[in-house]
């Protein structure tokens, strides 16, 4: 399909400002599963048989290979911490690279296609993982590992840290830290705190839990660009185009802009 440019620019826009308050203004993730997994029960999984590299783009409906960022020669300046012993807060990558990294958050959304998207455009995106939310279906996001994904923090329960007590935001954020060794044998460095939302002691105990980076997203009404950390989803309207076409409508706005994509943790 050709987007003409000023469309695909409002797409994109559009796409972004959807979650420029991330989950803030979404459906309970824990309400989104069931109605995103019947809606998953009815989508053909026609992406799944093998293919060559020349061909998958085209058979994702691209018009030409997604441009895929090596990691930088020299490693990008440095970010500023939040304060004396707390982690560096990122909503934009500081890079003049013209790079763009992916990243879902909750773990709502488990459609198979988007494995086989991963693994047919050598995708690097970065899922930021609720163990509430993902409940049983972890072994979706063992495949998108073993696909080349990484996993990353995002609580136990997707509940509003800031305000919380230390007890309590520690609880949240190193539970999940555990949760995720279990499951996959690593203990996350990015955490991505629900809705966006932070203080000083979810600082604190971020980088108490391992964490070296809170990492949000690009607002919305800032257009794509070099560093832009977007945020594909979630997405509560039930007529909205599911996380695949999401995904592929980003990417051509990606590929209009002559931006690659790259992994998150290369560069942070």
């Amino acid at each position: 399909m050709t987007v003409r440019p000023l469309a695909a620019a409002a797409l994109a826009a559009a796409l972004l400002a959807t979650t420029s308050t991330g989950c803030a203004q979404s459906v309970a993730p824990i309400e989104r599963l069931g109605r995103k997994a019947a809606q998953a029960a009815h989508q053909s999984r026609t992406h799944s048989s093998p293919t060559t590299d020349a061909q998958a783009y085209r058979r994702w409906g691209l018009s030409s290979p997604v441009r895929l960022a090596p990691p930088p020669s020299t490693h990008p300046r440095r970010i500023r911490t939040a304060g004396p012993g707390l982690p560096p807060v990122v909503d934009r990558v500081p890079t003049h690279d013209k790079v763009v990294f992916l990243t879902y958050d909750d773990g709502a959304e488990r459609d198979p296609r988007f494995v086989d998207l991963v693994r047919e455009l050598r995708l690097p995106v970065s899922m930021f993982l609720t163990s509430r939310v993902v409940g049983p279906g972890y072994a979706h996001f063992a495949r998108l590992r073993e696909v080349g994904a990484s996993i990353q923090n995002h609580t136990l329960d997707h509940q509003s840290l800031r305000g919380l007590p230390y007890a309590g935001q520690r609880a949240e954020i190193c539970g999940q830290q555990d949760s995720l060794r279990a499951r996959f044998g690593l203990r996350p460095r990015l955490f991505r705190p629900p809705y966006g939302t932070y203080d000083t002691t979810t600082l604190r105990a971020a980088s108490d839990c391992g964490a070296s980076t809170l990492v949000l997203w690009t607002p919305g009404e800032q257009p794509l660009g070099p560093g832009t950390i977007a945020l594909v989803g979630p997405d509560d309207d039930l007529n909205a185009p599911p996380l695949v076409e999401r995904t592929l409508q980003l990417l051509r706005e990606v590929q209009r802009r002559g931006l690659s994509v790259g992994r998150l943790e290369d560069y942070l």
